[in-house]
C-alpha cells in the first residue's frame, strides 16, 4: 500500500507562485513514476506533468513553460513548481503514482488563483 499526501496548496493571485509537494510512504521511491494531476469544478480530472522514475518529464500543453515536476528520491517526495499562475489554473492538484499493477492517490490540495 502506498500513501501519498499532499501539502502546499492556498490562495494567491494571479502571476503568483505556489510549489506543491506529495510525500510517498513506500520503500523504493525511486522505482515509481510520479504525476500531478487536477481537477477543476465541473471539469474532469487531467494530468498536469509527470516524471518518470529516471527523471524524464512531460508537461500538459496548458502549463509548459510555466510549472515544473521534481522529485527528490531520498526523501521521497515529488514536487510541482507553479509560476505565473492563472485563474484557470484554480484546481485541487492530486499526486499520483500509477501503473497497469496499482494505482494510488492523494487526498488532493486546494490551489486557488484570483484575478
Amino acid at each position: 500500500q502506498v500513501q501519498l499526501v499532499e501539502s502546499g496548496g492556498g490562495l494567491v493571485q494571479a502571476g503568483g507562485s505556489l510549489r506543491l509537494s506529495c510525500a510517498a510512504s513506500v520503500s523504493v521511491f525511486r522505482a515509481y513514476s510520479m504525476a500531478w494531476y487536477r481537477q477543476a469544478p465541473g471539469k474532469q480530472r487531467e494530468l498536469v506533468a509527470r516524471i518518470s522514475s529516471g527523471g524524464s518529464t512531460n508537461y500538459a500543453d496548458s502549463v509548459k513553460g510555466r510549472f515544473t515536476i521534481s522529485r527528490d528520491n531520498a526523501n521521497a517526495t515529488v514536487s510541482l513548481q507553479m509560476n505565473s499562475l492563472k485563474p484557470e489554473d484554480t484546481a485541487v492538484y492530486y499526486c499520483n503514482t500509477h501503473s497497469q499493477f496499482y494505482d494510488y492517490w492523494g487526498q488532493g490540495t486546494q490551489v486557488t488563483v484570483s484575478s
